[in-house]
């Protein structure tokens, strides 16, 4: 298997996306290590299937906006799992809400997580990446969000395009050290999440009008990520991968 002795470290691990790529990874021979803020009781699934897979993995209740917490994190995993390899900054928030009604506090809570969480772990990865010297991969799931200004969603807008511009950067920096960076912008996709803002005959009615027909899996996003992680991916970097389904096309 392509990522057999490679440790991922995975943000929002327990539900959705992150849980599909922890299991994802671990498929294709990587051991994991995944925090969410759901308690562990949330997390059992997800652990479960990665030890079923052979794979060791590790986890941590906490937001990716704690720099404590991903301090601890990070220091586990070396020690428990060795070296971090991967790093998927997948954890989130969001608040819908129009600008003239929203509340200072809850554009920090959605920043903390989308822009510091991202912050926080991919320095604390970068910099253990760079001590041992054998290069590694950042991938940030980013969303069409960060190029396309969806009313009402400006914390969430303004942190997706942000994380996309952090990449590139990043991505240019770390380039000399053998680390890949990359983003991922997925489209409307069907996971947990999204039922806290809309019912299920609403997601699968505005499904329907998508130009593949249905919304996406979380499945289709992990593999997105395997390949960017894995050797088949081993020239890219600083690149944004839209996994959409066509979401952005005209309709």
């Amino acid at each position: 298997m392509e990522l057999t002795g490679r440790v991922a470290v995975i943000t929002g691990g327990a539900r959705g996306i992150g849980a599909a790529t922890a299991l994802e990874l671990a498929r294709h021979g990587a051991d994991v290590s995944f925090c969410d803020i759901s308690p562990r009781t949330n997390a059992e699934p997800v652990i479960a299937r990665v030890e079923a897979l052979g794979r060791r993995v590790l986890f941590c209740q906490a937001s990716a906006g704690d720099r404590p917490a991903m301090e601890r994190l990070f220091t586990a995993t070396e020690e428990q799992l060795g070296g971090v390899d991967i790093l998927v900054n997948n954890a989130a928030a969001s608040v819908r809400r129009p600008l003239l009604e929203l509340e200072p506090a809850e554009v920090e809570s959605v920043w903390n997580v989308i822009l510091w969480g991202a912050f926080h772990c991919s320095q604390l990865a970068a910099r253990r990446m760079v001590a041992r010297g054998k290069g590694g991969n950042i991938v940030m799931i980013s969303s069409v969000h960060a190029g396309r200004p969806f009313p009402n969603s400006s914390a969430y807008n303004g942190g997706k395009a942000a994380v996309n511009h952090m990449a590139l950067t990043w991505a240019a920096e770390l380039a000399p050290h053998g680390i890949r960076v990359n983003a991922i912008e997925p489209g409307w996709i069907d996971t947990p999440g999204e039922r806290g803002f809309a019912d299920e005959e609403r997601l699968r009615q505005e499904g329907s009008k998508l130009p593949l027909g249905r919304l996406g899996t979380p499945e289709e996003i992990a593999k997105a990520v395997r390949f960017l992680v894995s050797d088949d991916g081993a020239y890219i970097t600083g690149s944004i991968l839209r996994v959409d389904g066509g979401f952005i096309l005209p309709r």
